[in-house]
């Protein structure tokens, strides 16, 4: 799983240092997006052709990372 992640990378001169896939100008918050909004990963990589399998893996266990890690607070109920 670390492999997966190792393809996320951060450079300040790339996307203001947004987590982006292996150095492109494709952020994990396209991708998520795209998830998101029902795009396959089939989709996604037709669009994005520079993109692997993997990329899109990897994008979905650094979220995962960022939620497992995240502290629980006490939410008051929309009403």
């Amino acid at each position: 799983m670390e492999d997966l992640l190792a393809r996320i990378v951060f450079d300040k001169d790339v996307l203001a240092g947004k987590p982006v896939i292996r150095g492109l100008r494709i952020s994990v918050a396209l991708i998520l997006e795209l998830l998101a909004k029902g795009a396959t990963t089939q989709e996604i990589l037709e669009d994005y052709p520079e993109l692997e399998p993997e990329d899109v893996r990897a994008a979905l266990l650094y979220a995962h990372r960022l939620v497992a890690k995240e502290e629980i607070v006490e939410r008051v109920a929309a009403l």
